[in-house]
Order: structure tokens, then C-alpha cells, then sequence
């Protein structure tokens, strides 16, 4: 695990470098007409925010999914390595969520003018974003019992993942693609935007493995601290 991290960020940081040139020299700028005059809703370069926005959403639904699969399994076996992974995932969706925040509202900013509007999805990822923050500050200050109370909390949150995913409308959300379908980017745009998915997932486990690493080395520093405050040592 160890070689393999660094391999990884290598790889990402070679498939970011060049994804950075494909989205700023080589995607157009976001342009639409209507009635054979310039659209005033055209986002011009700043939509290029999506590159980075999206990708980041991306992983972090993921690495939500993993911690809470990870909890579920915690919950049911009381295998501390699922806990550790669970950890380890919710404290890398952390930094992507607020990622995926902070280019959110560049893009609401573009969009619609303003740095933040209360609509269903962006209230929805704040309050996901929310309830991660709380899981880390639940297994460093509610104790022994922290990690069952974390463990719920992460389960809650990745059944809230479906409905951010879903609570877009045309007049609501800015799309990336058709309908909201990435998939159906334009063909000049479709290649920078997978590199950037691809590059994001290549860090998305750099991070998740060495916190993991970290995580697993706390834990059995804290059982040997335990042992010996138990055989009197400390």
C-alpha cells in the first residue's frame, strides 16, 4: 500500500497537468443563441468550472457510499477494519465536499448571479456536507460510544445521497450535458472531462489510502495504550 500511493499521485498529477490544458486551451467557451442574437445566459468561460465541480461530486457520492456501506458493516460485525474504512472515507468526503461547495457557488455565481441560492440540491449537498463534519466531530468528542453514534450518522448520509442526485430541475440547477446527463457532453468537451474524473479518482485514492493508514495505525495505537494502562504500565 505504501508503493502504491505515491504511484498514484504521480499518475494523478500527470493526468491533471494535462486535463488543465485540455480544459483551458482546448474546450471552447459556453456560448448560446436565440433568435440569431446572443444569449444572455451564456456562461462563457466561467462554466469551465464544471470540469472540476462535477468530478469532484462525483467521488464524493463514492466515498459517501463507502462509509456508509463501511458503517453498516461496522455496525453488524464490530470488525474495526470496517470502521477504519469508514473513517477514513467520511474524512476524504470532507474535503471533497467542500470542494464541491466552493465550486458550486463559483458556478451559482455565473449562473444566476449570486454566490449561493437555497435551491433543492445545493441545500441538500450543504446539508450532507453537514452531517460529515459531524461524523468527524463525533468520533473525536463523543467518546466511547462515538463510533456507533459516527456510524449512523455516515448510513443517514448516504441515504441522502439519492435525493441530491435527483432534486434538479432545468429552472433550477445549471446542467452539465442534456438534461443534466454528463454523458451527453459535447464531443470537444467529453475527453477533458473524463481525464478530470479520471485524474480526481486516482487522488480520490491516494487520499482514501493513506488516511486509511493513518486511521488503522491510530486505532492500534490506542488498544496498545489501553493494554498497558490495563497491565499497569502507563
Amino acid at each position: 500500500m505504501k508503493k502504491l500511493v505515491p504511484i498514484l499521485c504521480i499518475l494523478a498529477a500527470a493526468g491533471m497537468a494535462v486535463s488543465l490544458y485540455e480544459i483551458f486551451f482546448v474546450t471552447p467557451i459556453e456560448v448560446s443563441f436565440e433568435a440569431g442574437r446572443l444569449n444572455r445566459s451564456s456562461l462563457f468561460f466561467s462554466y469551465k468550472i464544471m470540469f472540476f465541480h462535477v468530478a469532484h461530486a462525483f467521488w464524493l457520492f463514492v466515498a459517501v457510499f463507502v462509509a456508509g456501506i463501511g458503517s453498516a458493516l461496522y455496525l453488524k460485525t464490530r470488525n474495526p477494519k470496517w470502521d477504519d474504512i469508514a473513517s477514513a472515507a467520511v474524512e476524504v468526503s470532507v474535503a471533497f465536499g467542500a470542494t464541491v461547495l466552493l465550486t458550486g457557488s463559483i458556478w451559482a455565481k455565473a449562473a444566476w448571479g449570486v454566490w449561493w441560492h437555497w435551491e433543492p440540491r445545493l441545500t441538500m449537498s450543504l446539508l450532507l456536507w453537514l452531517i460529515l463534519v459531524g461524523y468527524v466531530l463525533v468520533r473525536r468528542f463523543a467518546g466511547p460510544s462515538g463510533d456507533r453514534i459516527a456510524a449512523g450518522m455516515a448510513i443517514f448520509g448516504m441515504i441522502g445521497v439519492p435525493f441530491i442526485y435527483v432534486l434538479v430541475g432545468s429552472d433550477s440547477h445549471p446542467n452539465s450535458g442534456a438534461n443534466g446527463v454528463v454523458a451527453k457532453l459535447p464531443p470537444e468537451m467529453r475527453g477533458a472531462f473524463w481525464l478530470s474524473v479520471a485524474s480526481f479518482l486516482l487522488w480520490f485514492l491516494a487520499l482514501m489510502l493513506t488516511r486509511l493508514e493513518s486511521t488503522r495505525a491510530e486505532r492500534e495505537l490506542r488498544e496498545l495504550r489501553e493494554r498497558a494502562l490495563d497491565l499497569g504500565v502507563l
